[in-house]
C-alpha cells in the first residue's frame, strides 16, 4: 500500500495550519549574517530581517542534499513509500538540486516526485495545499503525479517591489535598466519566463498605478474562472488589505487571503513587495 509524503521548502511560505494538517516536511533555507546563520523561518521572523536591512543585507543558502537524505531516511522508518517534492524555481535557487540528488541516491528505497515549480512562494504553496488534500482524499501517486503539472498551469504570479534596490544588489535585474527604473519612480510588474527566472510583464509610474495594474490583472482572470487568491507581501500591509479588498466580493473569488513572505524571499525582493498569486479552479 502506498503512503505518500509531502514535502515542499521554507519558500513556498505554506500557512502553519496546512502544514499540521497534511504532515508537510518543510526543508528549510538558511539566512546567513557575518556573525550568525538562521533557518528560514525558524529562529529568525520577517520581521527582524526586514528590520536589520539597513545595516546588512544577509545571504542565503538552500538545504543540502545531506538534509534531504536525512529526511529521507525519517520517511523510510515512519513507513512512506513514495514522496512528492515540490520546489521554489530551478531559475531562482539550486534547491530543486538537492531535491533531484538525494531522490535519486534514495531511488530504491522510496519512489519520489522532484517537481521544478518555475514559480515561487505561495504560487509554489497553493499546489502544495491542494497536493495535501489529494494524499488526504486517497489519490494514487501516479494521480498525483498527473495532478500537479495541471496545477502550475492554473497558477499566476503577478510581483511588483516598491524600490528595486534589493533586486539589483541580488543580481536579479540588470543594473542599467535598474538604475533607470529608480531614476523614473518606474515600478515593474514581474512575471516568471519559461526557464523560471523573473522577466518584466510590464511598467508603471509610482505605488498607486502599481496596485490599480495588479487588480486589473487580478480582476481580468477572475472574469474568466473561478479562482483562489493569495496577496503576499512584507511590510505592505495596507497596501495588501485594499487588493484582498478588490477581490473579495468578486462572485468568481473562491477565496482572497493575505499572507507574509519569508525572510529567504523578503532578502532578495525587499520587504517592499506585493505579490498577486492566482489559481484557477
Amino acid at each position: 500500500m502506498e503512503k505518500i509524503a509531502l514535502i515542499t521548502d521554507s519558500t513556498s511560505g505554506v500557512p502553519q495550519e496546512y502544514v499540521d494538517k497534511y504532515n508537510i516536511r518543510i526543508l528549510r533555507l538558511k539566512v546567513i549574517y557575518k556573525d550568525r546563520e538562521y533557518v528560514d523561518g525558524v529562529d529568525i521572523t520577517p520581521e527582524e530581517v526586514y528590520a536589520r536591512l539597513d545595516k546588512e543585507l544577509p545571504t542565503t543558502s538552500m538545504p543540502s542534499v545531506q538534509e534531504v537524505e536525512d529526511l529521507f531516511e525519517e520517511l523510510i522508518k515512519e513507513g512512506y513509500t513514495h514522496a512528492v517534492m515540490l520546489a521554489i524555481s530551478s531559475g531562482l535557487s539550486g534547491t530543486i538540486n538537492s531535491f533531484r540528488i538525494a531522490a535519486e541516491h534514495y531511488q530504491d528505497k522510496i519512489n519520489a516526485f522532484v517537481f521544478d515549480s518555475k514559480i515561487i512562494s505561495m504560487a509554489v504553496g497553493l499546489s502544495v495545499i491542494e497536493v495535501g488534500k489529494a494524499i488526504e482524499d486517497g489519490k494514487s501517486f501516479e494521480e498525483i503525479c498527473t495532478l500537479i503539472p495541471k496545477l502550475r498551469e492554473k497558477t499566476m504570479l503577478y510581483f511588483t517591489v516598491d524600490t528595486l534596490e534589493y533586486l539589483i544588489k541580488g543580481g536579479r535585474i540588470g543594473k542599467v535598466s535598474g538604475s533607470i527604473g529608480q531614476l523614473l519612480n518606474l515600478k515593474p510588474i514581474i512575471i516568471m519566463d519559461d526557464e523560471g527566472k523573473y522577466t518584466t510583464f510590464t511598467k508603471v509610474r509610482g505605488t498607486k498605478q502599481m496596485i490599480s495594474k495588479l487588480i486589473q490583472l487580478g480582476i481580468d482572470r477572475l472574469e474568466q474562472a473561478k479562482c483562489k487568491i493569495v496577496i503576499m507581501t512584507g511590510t505592505m500591509q495596507e497596501e495588501a488589505q485594499v487588493l484582498k479588498d478588490a477581490f473579495l466580493n468578486h462572485p468568481n473569488t473562491i477565496s482572497a487571503d493575505i499572507g507574509t513572505i519569508t525572510p529567504v524571499v523578503g532578502i532578495h525582493s525587499g520587504p517592499r513587495l506585493l505579490a498577486l498569486v492566482i489559481m484557477e479552479a
